[in-house]
């Protein structure tokens, strides 16, 4: 069985609302932003059953931050792989003065 492209998607998470983008694996195309959606678990589950319509195979990150890990918890759940990145490791460009 041929593996799905995977659709990478990430989340600006906030304490009333989760900005959303994704980018299609192995394509040129620029990122598309979704909007934001609630924070509660029923517009997460919304949201996965619609990006889940574009391909089964869904991988979510975001930044870690004071809202924990419910929302990572949430996500694996459902069966969806996802990454939380510490941001000390995001890389940043270099300023030039």
């Amino acid at each position: 069985m041929a593996q799905s492209t995977p659709l990478f998607v990430g989340l600006d998470v906030h304490k009333d609302s989760i900005a959303v983008a994704h980018a299609l694996g192995q394509s040129a195309d620029p990122p598309v932003y979704v909007g934001t959606i609630g924070t509660r678990q029923a517009d997460l589950s919304k949201l996965i059953r619609r990006l889940r319509a574009k391909t089964p195979t869904l991988v979510f990150t975001y930044e870690a931050g004071p809202c924990g890990y419910g929302l990572y918890r949430d996500l694996t759940g459902q069966g969806c792989d996802c990454q939380v990145v510490a941001p000390s490791l995001i890389p940043k460009a270099s300023r030039v003065n």
